[in-house]
């Protein structure tokens, strides 16, 4: 096996496990959010924030710092030290990890580089990845932060924070593919009509994932808990309340949760439909493997978000739901990137 293709695979299947450790962190993420643990951390010391509270002392003093904020006296007034350390220790979970994804590219990424095993036109894209995960870092305090003064995170800054996830665990996995399955020449036949539905059906379904976010900083999973009506209606009856009507998109439970909807609707059925229109095409083994594997994913993520909603999103089927989201985002990739060798 020549140099160059040994390093590339070597190099993907490190940029592979980096996309495992950031799934791990958006699962770990989502029982986070839906734990109400998100807020429990007031403080993060760069150099210490490894070290949790050893002792009592230490336990007392961070609970106080909890207490100071809207959450605990809005939310959890009756809350002792015991229950306060169960939803720090998510948290503090929470952000080691993703110390640790850092250390995890930045290592192997240094090991490469002074190995010469990074091509020079390919350690921009590196770099690139961890400048990214840096941000990331920056824009998880900045939505957390959002929490100081509201029992509540803002919508706006969770669902940045859901959608940077997205982005950079898409980049690395397109990159981490391009290694493993080079692009090969012109296909016998023009798939350009099915290239472009792909790449529109990818795009609805993180559009789908953005309203999610929104469903999720509102909370709005915990009304309208009957489907397909909300409240006996298609269009619930409170869709359009708020008086700047943009501001339903982002701010009204109801728009939002039917917006959400809608999407995950519409996406089920464009996903079927441009799988029943692939069969009508050559394809390689590995696109139609694709295209199969979409199909029966967005069929689970549909019914794994229609069970959250009816059973009032209980943690572990939210959790999963969300999970389930991103497997529908890599499997829409690995049809794109599919679609390249047929």
């Amino acid at each position: 096996m020549p140099d160059e293709i040994r390093n590339n695979r070597q190099i993907a299947i490190w940029l592979l496990c980096v996309c495992a450790a950031i799934f791990v962190m958006l699962v770990i993420g989502g029982a986070t959010r839906l734990t109400h643990s998100g807020l429990s951390m007031m403080t993060w010391d760069p150099l210490m924030g490894w070290i949790p509270p050893l002792n009592q002392v230490q336990w007392l003093d961070s609970f106080e710092h909890y207490k100071k904020i809207p959450e605990f006296y809005e939310l959890n007034p009756g809350m002792d030290v015991e229950a306060y350390k169960r939803i720090f220790m998510l948290e503090y979970i929470h952000r080691v990890w993703g110390r640790l994804i850092g250390l995890l590219f930045l290592l192997p990424f240094i090991y490469f580089l002074m190995a010469g095993k990074v091509a020079k036109p390919f350690r921009p894209k590196l770099v690139i990845m961890f400048i990214l995960g840096g941000m990331q870092g920056v824009l998880g305090w900045y939505m957390v932060s959002s929490g100081f003064d509201n029992p509540h995170v803002s919508q706006y800054r969770l669902t940045a924070h859901l959608s940077a996830a997205f982005i950079i665990f898409g980049y690395i996995l397109w990159v981490a593919m391009g290694l493993l399955f080079p692009a090969k020449g012109a296909s016998l036949y023009d798939i350009r009509p099915l290239r472009r539905l792909a790449l529109g059906l990818t795009s609805l379904i993180a559009l789908t994932v953005v309203a999610g976010g929104m469903v999720a900083g509102l909370k709005a999973g915990f009304a309208y808990n009957t489907f397909p009506l909300m409240d006996g209606q298609f269009i619930p009856e409170g869709y359009a309340m708020l008086k700047s009507f943009y501001l339903n998109f982002f701010e009204n439970i109801a728009a939002v949760q039917f917006d959400h909807r809608l999407l995950a609707e519409i996406t089920i059925l464009s996903t079927a439909g441009l799988w029943w229109y692939a069969r009508g095409f050559e394809l390689s083994a590995r696109a139609r493997l694709a295209f199969n594997l979409l199909l029966g994913m967005a069929a689970l993520q549909v019914s794994l978000g229609i069970a959250t909603l009816i059973l009032v999103v209980p943690t572990w089927l939210a959790v999963s739901h969300q999970g389930g989201a991103m497997l529908l985002f890599t499997l829409a990739l690995f049809t794109n990137h599919a679609l390249r060798e047929s």
